[in-house]
């Protein structure tokens, strides 16, 4: 299994990396609040990884630190929670508000996430309120240190949308949420951490 990638970061197109190993292009899913963390495209980056296996497909997803990745596998462990709706859940809320709502028993929030319906919020509630830690312990796990700006190989805009619709927003929605925003001068990463934020208030 691959548990860490080493390398340079070739493309960003949020949710997909391709990180270049010693001439080997990974894809990697990862997370918004990976991307957030990510230098810029040529620089080095290592990424914390969990490898899916199926019969039709072998899946990477990665994150910026190790208590981001122990989430996502405590998620996935969740009946009706795959590793698809594991990454929406993590880009469109920090592991820091993740855990209150668990704790706080906040199904509302959480119903406000793509894929999230009042039976599986009330279901991650009570399975996960033994299983996660306090908001302190999930700080580190947000893992956020700052946008890098990266060069857009098509239109900011279009990639952020692209990008929402690829974490299970539909495509009007998507649409409107970064409309709902001033998007001149962002990158990709931060429209789509603008309209996520917008989208949570």
């Amino acid at each position: 299994m691959i548990g860490r990638l080493s390398g340079q970061i070739l493309q960003k197109q949020p949710p997909e990396l391709l990180i270049d190993v010693n001439g080997v292009g990974y894809e990697v899913s990862a997370p918004m609040s990976t991307f957030y963390a990510l230098p810029d495209v040529g620089e080095n980056v290592i990424i914390h990884t969990h490898m899916v296996v199926r019969e039709d497909a072998q899946l990477l997803y990665g994150f910026a630190t190790e208590s981001e990745r122990a989430l996502f596998r405590i998620l996935i462990k969740i009946n009706g929670v795959g590793p698809k709706l594991a990454i929406t859940i993590l880009s469109g809320i920090t592991a820091e508000d993740f855990i209150r709502c668990i704790h706080d028993n906040d199904a509302a929030a959480l119903v406000r996430l793509p894929g999230i319906g009042k039976k599986t919020a009330e279901r991650l509630i009570v399975e996960l309120k033994d299983k996660v830690g306090t908001e302190d312990d999930a700080k580190e796990a947000s893992g956020i240190a700052g946008l890098s700006a990266s060069p857009a190989i098509k239109s900011p805009i279009g990639d952020a949308v692209s990008a929402l619709i690829a974490l299970g927003y539909k495509p009007n929605d998507a649409s409107k949420m970064v409309r709902s925003i001033e998007t001149e001068g962002l990158n990709t990463e931060e429209i789509i951490r603008q309209a996520l934020q917008r989208l949570s208030k």
